[in-house]
């Protein structure tokens, strides 16, 4: 199987294997990684990268676009699928015809942000699954891809394309393909060693409370813990739901039906609140610290603050707006002799979508995405350092080792030649 999972929020380090996967049943950890060898990573040009640069509203440039930095490839995204989604069209609502941006997803409208000889990064529309094994399926990124890269396809793969990680169907967001054993065998040890960082954006429904807050949630209590002003730290594991109609579906432990529950963390950050279509919600940035499936989703929906738009979790209910508000803004990646990182445009705009009307911003995308890459990077310093502090020690005990083995040869030699000397002065 190939190297192709985690939600960025969803799925659990790992599990993944870099040849075929069935849709929606993929987690990361089941990658193999045959065949990778460290450092074997082959770059192709990325002087022409620029860093990724943030949509202003009127700025002109279309959600899905993204600018890319110099020594940096980019990938976006994470969250995996679980069955079959509801298909939702494109709709209007209260009057409000659906702008630039809306518009369904077609076989030949595939967005390509980046590629070099390891990886493909495209824009994954939020109308299209990955891949699908239903000839009936013609959108979907597989057919995009062998559409517009025939020549890049790979025969010895189930889908012909490894992607590195999976979406929702209704999910947008970087996704990142690679078009070598080697190069998706290097993206799975950064998921399987938790290494990655994935930062998503949402809307979700009312207002996040601002203040210090304990709930208690089908009498399993949890606490959300606010570790700065207007950050949440979600703590429920989760785990598959067993109930007739939703196995399809993931759960809180806790919940009826709720089977093989695994420690889950989420992190959530206030950025704006506002009104979706006349109802108030709020603009989150949304952080898996761990990988389950549909980890973000059943977070959001267990503290009272569903996703706009996600029809699956709200069982039908939350079907007016045009799409699940749910988007994978950034994946960084730690990757050896570059990173791995791309930005994809905040599609959550009132340009895009006048729907959405901010009425107060908190803090801005683009300063809790440095803030958050600062934090990854200096903890990637402190464990550099450990790892050097560990060699040295290694080395240090190696030495001393040596040493006491040579102290002892050295101690044998001597003997032999004390005896020596004393058997020739006995014999005299």
């Amino acid at each position: 199987m190939d190297p192709a999972g985690v939600e960025t929020g969803s799925m659990e380090p790992g599990s993944m294997d870099p040849a075929g996967v069935e849709p929606g049943r993929m987690e990361p950890s089941s990658m193999d990684p045959a065949g990778v060898e460290p450092g074997s990573m082959e770059l192709g040009s990325v002087d022409s990268l620029r860093e990724p640069t943030s949509v202003q509203p009127g700025s002109g440039m279309e959600p899905g676009s993204v600018e890319l930095a110099s020594g940096v490839e980019t990938t976006r995204g994470m969250e995996t699928t679980r069955g079959m989604e509801t298909t939702r069209g494109m709709e209007t609502t209260r009057g409000v015809e659906p702008s630039r941006g809306v518009e369904p997803a077609s076989v030949d409208s595939l967005k390509v942000l980046y590629q070099s000889r390891d990886y493909i990064i495209v824009d994954k529309h939020w109308d299209i699954r990955i891949d699908s094994k239903m000839w009936y399926e013609k959108h979907t990124v597989q057919k995009q891809l062998g559409l517009r890269f025939p020549e890049l396809a790979d025969p010895g793969t189930y889908y012909g394309f490894r992607f590195c990680h999976q979406l929702d169907y209704s999910t947008s967001g970087v996704l990142c393909v690679a078009l070598n054993k080697a190069a998706a065998g290097r993206v799975y040890h950064c998921f399987k060693d938790r290494r990655a960082t994935k930062v998503y954006l949402a809307l979700v429904r009312s207002w996040v409370e601002e203040e210090k807050m304990t709930i208690d949630v089908m009498c399993f209590l949890q606490v959300r813990s606010w570790v700065e002003e207007e950050k949440m730290t979600i703590d429920f594991p989760i785990g598959e739901n067993t109930t007739e109609g939703r196995t399809h579906m993931m759960c809180i432990q806790g919940t009826d039906g709720c089977e093989n529950p695994k420690p889950c963390r989420s992190q959530l950050t206030v950025l704006e609140y506002g009104d979706y279509d006349g109802d108030p919600v709020t603009k989150v940035v949304l952080q898996p610290l761990t990988g389950r499936t549909h980890q973000l989703r059943v977070h959001c929906e267990a503290v009272g603050h569903p996703i706009v738009g996600d029809h699956t979790y709200s069982l039908g209910e939350d079907s007016a707006p045009y799409r699940m508000m749910l988007h994978a803004h950034l994946l960084h990646l730690p990757l050896e002799p570059l990173p791995l990182q791309a930005a994809a445009p905040d599609p959550f705009t009132t340009p895009t979508d006048p729907r959405w009307r901010p009425q107060r911003c908190l803090r801005t995308v683009e300063g809790v995405v440095e803030t958050l890459l600062e934090h990854r990077a200096a903890e990637e310093r402190t464990e550099r350092e450990e790892k050097r502090r560990q060699q040295e020690e290694r080395r240090r005990q190696q030495e001393e080792r040596r040493k006491r083995l040579r102290g002892r040869e050295e101690s044998e030699e001597q003997r032999r030649m004390c005896q020596q000397w004393l058997s020739e002065w006995t014999d005299v």
